[in-house]
């Protein structure tokens, strides 16, 4: 888990993770980024910590995570969720049809998932067409992060356009299921005939993240979803996605 250290100090809160014109921040437990507020509110809160100390630091842990520990060749496991944008229940069985699917484990506040959605929704129209079955799930606590429930799912989902539903998980045991640990993480599974759902890419987008000024071009993902319905081999050395933890409920809040 990374740690960055912030110093508070008679002028403007700055950070390394964000260009100086972000620089005025909250910090949200659990949270994988530092999001932005008001530039006066940061400042008046700046003022009243100097009043305190000419300078404070802060050290705060980011939970930056890696798609990891699920073996290639597993089966998909079943689900069956809302869609809260319409109200329908999905489930694996609806995806039988498809020679593919790719499931993502994604969420509304994620500043990872932000950075690639446009992308995301390129891709998905893009290979949806070619006869891939994509389907999106958010795991996250609505207790510790209510941004990320449905009423905010369905706005997102209509906001941005989405191609494939996209459900929530309110038991969070799809995302157990999955073994997911973080937003964004890939899932892209191939069918064979009469045979389950077999998984044969669990890895990232591309190398771009919100802050290494590396372009999202989605070039691991689509060259993974491009050897499925060929009928191509996929590479066993994967790289893994890398984004926000899930946020699992507080215990006894489910």
């Amino acid at each position: 888990m990374a740690s960055v250290t912030i110093t508070v100090t008679s002028g403007p809160v700055t950070t390394s993770l964000l260009p100086p014109a972000r620089s005025a921040t909250t910090l949200r437990n659990n949270c994988c980024s530092l999001l932005p507020l008001s530039p006066g509110l940061s400042y008046r809160r700046a003022r009243r910590r100097n009043n305190v100390a000419a300078s404070t630091k802060l050290v705060v842990r980011a939970a930056r995570t890696e798609s990891k520990g699920v073996s290639l060749g597993s089966r998909a496991p079943d689900f069956e969720l809302e869609e809260p944008l319409t109200g329908n229940i999905w489930k694996l069985e609806d995806f039988e049809s498809y020679p593919a699917l790719l499931v993502m484990f994604i969420c509304n506040h994620c500043p990872f998932v932000k950075h690639l959605k446009k992308d995301i929704v390129k891709l998905t129209d893009f290979y949806m067409k070619k006869g891939l079955g994509v389907v999106a799930i958010s795991s996250n606590s609505v207790v510790t992060h209510p941004q990320d429930g449905p009423v905010f799912m369905a706005e997102d989902a209509r906001n941005f356009n989405y191609p494939f539903p996209y459900l929530y998980d309110h038991s969070q045991n799809v995302a157990r299921d999955y073994g997911a640990v973080c937003t964004p993480e890939f899932y892209l599974f191939k069918k064979d005939g009469r045979r389950p759902f077999e998984l044969v890419y669990h890895g990232q987008f591309d190398d771009s993240r919100p802050s290494n000024n590396v372009g999202v071009n989605g070039r691991d993902l689509s060259m993974a979803i491009d050897c499925v319905l060929s009928g191509q081999p996929l590479p066993s050395n994967q790289k893994p996605s890398v984004g926000c933890s899930i946020k699992w409920h507080p215990e006894g809040n489910v």
